[in-house]
């Protein structure tokens, strides 16, 4: 068993990793004084310049579409049968890609600087995967290309949306197009004016078996109908201008071709799709983690109480160890799904998905709350990053599925193994 990352990764890291130290960590005063200026001008729902000014330099260093993994005869390619280059991607493979996500994760906000963010990755693996040449063409290549943005829509209000099969919202066939009625949230990505696509799942045969009932359509942002309502806040924070939305579609109209796949397979893209974005939250998610106990180090040895430094307490070292073997199981776990996905597909690695989902979280938020006890009153403020990373360590505790429907499959895979 071999623990080592690749030649070609390590590469990756050495690079992605200068290019961090040189224009991401020093651009996080001016990224969080873009956003309050725009907060006091009105302008909040505006993307950031401080991005759009890096986004030219990580393509020009190379470090662009790094998450696009290999087509499906496992040629590298940026799914239109293109090979992948430095300028739509590299086509690493998910254990490849995996270490390069969590040094983004330090920084929440730079994944979108190498256009490797959520939703839009996961967005364009499906319609890389199951799209057609036409909606490729369309969608796909300006993702690809950093000019458009776009959303998920699949989570609603009005149902437990843990259960996919709870999904209410209508895909009614008219003709050549589809009719579509519904309301979302938690769409995350609706609140950026260059949101230019949804990828929207909905039924369009209540009466088919209960996994077959749902379809995916792509639906133009612009279409008469679609009408975003409200942001909503995560523990007060808006993420603007990415933004999770609660949108209204309402008697929208879309051509027939814009359906992903064929009708019925809505379920089945939803668990292709989730995979490796799960891994990619995951690694973030370590990445996060890192930085808040390299932040809890740091202060702990400044501070002084009680006679000696914060890290000379004993309950903070104890912290400090904990985290530091929290950390390391997590990325190894996460490594080992990300292993077992590409050598052996998403289906045979569930269970490791699953676990990864419950146990990077899970982790992540138990490291930053003990480096916002080191910082006292200053991890709870704007001050350090700690209460912003908290928000979204939580937030993935219901992402992509709640840790109760993780652990109960995890629990059904193992009484399986054992069953009398």
């Amino acid at each position: 068993m071999d623990f080592a990352y690749s030649p070609r990764t390590q590469e990756l890291q050495a690079r992605l990793n200068a290019f961090m130290a040189e224009h991401v960590y020093p651009a996080e005063a001016a990224w969080a004084a873009e956003i309050e200026a725009h907060t006091q001008a009105g302008r909040r729902w505006t993307p950031l310049q401080v991005i759009e000014d890096l986004k030219p330099r990580a393509r020009a260093a190379g470090l662009w579409n790094l998450f696009l993994p290999p087509s499906a005869d496992g040629s590298h390619s940026r799914g239109d049968g293109v090979a992948a280059d430095a300028e739509f991607g590299f086509g690493l493979s998910n254990q490849d890609y995996a270490p390069l996500a969590e040094i983004m994760g330090a920084v929440p906000w730079s994944s979108e600087v190498f256009n490797c963010s959520a939703p839009d990755t996961g967005n364009m693996e499906t319609i890389a995967r199951y799209g057609t040449a036409e909606q490729k063409q369309r969608w796909l290549e300006p993702l690809l290309e950093g000019r458009i943005r776009s959303a998920f829509a699949m989570t609603e209000p009005a149902v437990a949306s843990s259960d996919a099969t709870n999904i209410e919202a209508d895909i009614r066939r008219d003709g050549d197009d589809y009719v579509i009625n519904g309301r979302k949230w938690w769409t995350s990505g609706a609140g950026d004016p260059r949101c230019a696509v949804y990828i929207f799942m909905g039924k369009t045969d209540r009466t088919a078996p209960r996994h077959t009932q749902q379809s995916m359509v792509l639906v133009p942002a612009d279409t008469p109908g679609v009408k975003v309502l409200r942001p909503l806040s995560v523990f007060g924070y808006d993420d603007a201008p990415h933004g999770h939305m609660e949108v209204d579609f309402t008697n929208v109209r879309v051509p027939a071709s814009n359906i992903l796949l064929g009708e019925g397979r809505g379920f089945e893209i939803a668990q292709g799709r989730l995979g490796p974005g799960r891994i990619h939250h995951c690694m973030r998610l370590i990445g996060l983690a890192e930085r808040a106990l390299k932040l809890m180090c740091e202060r702990a040895s400044r501070r002084t109480a009680f006679g000696k430094t914060v890290a000379q307490q004993g309950v903070t070292q104890e912290r400090i160890a904990e985290a530091r073997c929290m950390i390391d199981q997590a990325r190894l776990l996460t490594l080992k799904a990300a292993w077992m996905m590409d050598r052996a597909g998403n289906k045979s690695a569930k269970a490791e998905i699953a676990m990864i989902k419950v146990v990077a979280p899970t982790m992540a938020c138990q490291v930053i709350d003990w480096a916002m006890q080191v910082f006292g009153g200053a991890g709870m403020c704007q001050d350090t990053p700690l209460a912003y990373f908290y928000t979204l360590a939580r937030t993935l505790r219901y992402a992509d599925g709640p840790d109760e429907v993780h652990r109960n499959a995890i629990a059904k895979i193992e009484l399986g193994k054992h069953a009398v």
